[in-house]
């Protein structure tokens, strides 16, 4: 069973920055792509960025492309979602999620694992 915890939300102003971490526990990381997703009230929770085991390939979001890194350090069993110049459209919670997996997977029930989110509010 794997637990996964997130950190690093908040508020910040537009145009601004914020880094995500997610630390996960009770398994072998590195046998698990990574993902980030994100969800407004009312709304289905939303792909935004995905990292295979290895860390070598990432997809994302398109709306995201180019503002957004994901990364992992599979040393400290941990992965990060970079954002900077943030927009108030990116105001949500956002999820990590972890699966046991060689693949990429953008859609949320391709995966086992959540952390609880953490909050990340842009103003305008």
């Amino acid at each position: 069973q794997v637990q996964l915890v997130e950190s690093g939300g908040g508020l910040v102003q537009a145009g601004g920055s914020l880094r995500l971490s997610c630390a996960a526990s009770g398994g072998t990381f590195i046998n698990y792509a990574m993902g980030w997703f994100r969800q407004t009230p009312g709304k289905e929770r939303e792909f935004v960025a995905a990292i295979t085991r290895s860390g070598r390939i990432t997809y994302y979001l398109d709306s995201v492309k180019g503002r957004f890194t994901i990364s992992r350090d599979n040393a400290k069993n941990t992965v990060y979602l970079r954002m900077n110049s943030l927009k108030p459209e990116d105001t949500a919670v956002y999820y990590c999620a972890a699966v046991r997996t060689s693949d990429i997977p953008s859609t949320s029930s391709r995966y086992d694992y959540w952390g609880q989110g953490t909050q990340v509010t842009v103003s305008s």
